[in-house]
């Protein structure tokens, strides 16, 4: 079974910084591509960066240049440090696979103030 399990969410001000984490279980972590995606109120869930097997990363254009994805594949769990905060990056962030695109975890809520 698919277990995707984010944390690291919280308070922080403008030009903050925090750092999520997803442990995964119930998969071959170490051979799938990952990534974050994010939910803001009233909107709908958009992609935020990803991160191949192998390591290539892909993000998108509003977090590029302040976000970070990693993944350590020894600990099944993917990273996402996130430097340079904004209000607009309020959102509840979660992590999936494309390879099990239903499997969504709880999500981790990460809240801006300007």
């Amino acid at each position: 079974q698919v277990q995707l399990v984010e944390s690291g969410g919280g308070f922080v001000q403008a030009g903050g910084s925090l750092r999520l984490s997803c442990a995964a279980s119930g998969i071959m972590f170490s051979i799938y591509a990952m990534g974050w995606y994010r939910q803001a109120p009233g909107k709908q869930r958009e992609f935020v960066a990803s991160i191949s097997s192998g390591g290539s990363t892909n993000y998108a254009g509003s977090v590029k240049g302040r976000f970070t994805i990693s993944r350590d594949n020894a600990k099944n769990t993917l990273y996402l440090q996130m430097n340079s905060l904004k209000p607009e990056d309020t959102a509840v962030y979660y992590c999936n696979t494309p390879r099990y695109p239903n499997s969504w975890g709880q999500g981790t809520q990460v809240t801006v103030s300007s």
